[in-house]
Formats: C-alpha cells, structure tokens, sequence
C-alpha cells in the first residue's frame, strides 16, 4: 500500500480503497486523522514501538503526537479517544498530565483505573461502531488482580448511551464521522452496543 501522510485525504483515497483487503490498516487511521485534525489541532496520529503515550509540541514549528502502540488499529482508536477528551490545557501536558499505573494493579489501583477509562473506552467502542471492527473492553491488568471486566464493560455501555443521548465531545463526533464516511458504516445506535454482542 502507497500512503503519502503528507498529501491531503482526497489525493490518497484511490490508494487507501485500492488497498482496502486489510480493512483496519493503522495507516488509514493516520491519514484520516491527520485530514480531520491537523490543522485545526496542530496534533499527528503517531505509530510508537511501546507503551502509547501523549507527548505535547515543545514549539510552535512542532505537532503534538498522539503516539499509539505497536501499530495495533485498537491502540490507535483508543489513544484518540483520550485526546477527544482532553482540554485545551491537559493536551499541552505530557500525557495529558494524567497518572498511569502499569499493568499488575492492587484492587484500589485498578479501580481507580477503570474510573479514568470508562469514557475514553466508550469512545473508542463508538470509533469501532464507525469502523466497522468488533471491540472488546480492556482492563488491562494481566498481572494484577483479577478484574470484574462484566460489571465495567457495563459502565462503559452505559457512558456510550449517554453520549448516544446527549452527544459526543465535539472531536469525538467529528472523528465518528469521518470513520462512516470512509468504511460506509450505518449511524450509530444503541443495538450496536449490546453486552452480548461484544
């Protein structure tokens, strides 16, 4: 696949569709992401080789780098959904200014952790709808305390009703839009957000 992420959207559509039999492509998501945000936000879609991380620009000649894991299209959906979150002042902090504990969690660790992650994983479930890829709630504790991921993959279908009722965050929405637009998936409603079929 011939992706330029420096030529605008439309001159890099015939190849993204021409390369279309790998449908979730994280390169689709960089060339879509820089067309929707890079110059009203001054911010790149990034792929990292680790752990993901925010990382602000240092100076005006810079863009702030949403840096998602190891290319994984899952990653890279969920890092935007912190961004689509954040605020004008906590996105010009080193990842948002935000806490993160690693994997191996004690019980409170880890219910402070699924606190912070139920919108952004409400999100991202959203970006997934639009995308047309399944989405599986992530605790992210292998080493840690066993979780209760039923009760929070709950907590997070019900944030992704309320933003269904009273709407998305505006980078949020945008983002959801331009994932339909290009997978040419159906609008987002409740049924698409049923526990079971996760």
């Amino acid at each position: 696949m011939n992706v330029n992420t420096e030529l605008p959207l439309e001159q890099n559509l015939p190849s993204l569709f021409s390369a279309r039999t790998i449908l979730h492509n994280y390169q689709y998501l960089i060339v879509l992401f820089k067309a929707t945000f890079t110059k009203t936000e001054n911010t790149v879609l990034v792929k990292g080789d680790h752990e993901p991380i925010y990382i602000p620009a240092k100076n005006s000649q810079q863009h702030h780098q949403i840096v998602f894991a190891n290319g994984y299209f899952a990653s890279a959906l969920h890092e935007i959904a912190h961004w689509c979150i954040a605020g004008k002042k906590r996105r010009l902090l080193e990842d948002y200014g935000y806490w993160y504990s690693p994997d191996g969690r004690d019980v409170k660790q880890q219910t402070e952790f699924e606190k912070v992650e139920v919108k952004p994983q409400a999100i991202e479930w959203a970006f997934s709808c639009a995308a047309g890829k399944p989405f599986t709630v992530s605790t992210d504790n292998l080493n840690g305390v066993a979780a209760d991921t039923q009760a929070f993959q709950v907590a997070v279908k019900q944030q992704v009703i309320y933003y269904l009722d009273w709407g998305f965050p505006p980078r949020a929405a945008e983002f959801i839009r331009v994932l339909q637009a290009f997978y040419q998936t159906d609008d987002i409603h409740r049924e698409m957000f049923d526990v079971e079929s996760v």
